[in-house]
């Protein structure tokens, strides 16, 4: 197992972590843990019950942005550094 240390957490994150793990009878360690779990987790899509990870949950949320392109680059744009 890994060791993670977290610096620079502010006050009000850290009661409300103690606020949540009290909540749900654990250590706010445990409490971490779970979060941390969950939020890297693959997320079955409800439509097809496929699995999705990261990856594809970000790329349906920037999806819905109709008319975002990438400009192509001219061939003739990319060219060696001169270091003469």
């Amino acid at each position: 197992m890994s060791t993670v240390t977290i610096r620079n957490l502010d006050p009000q994150v850290k009661v409300a972590l103690q606020k949540r793990a009290a909540a749900n009878g654990r250590s706010m360690e445990a409490e971490m843990r779970d979060i941390l779990s969950q939020s890297v987790a693959e997320v079955p899509d409800p439509n097809n019950n496929r699995v999705y990870g990261l990856g594809t949950r970000i790329h349906t949320m920037f999806a819905e942005l109709d008319g975002l392109e990438i400009p192509e680059r001219p061939a003739d744009e990319a060219r060696a550094a001169d270091f003469s």
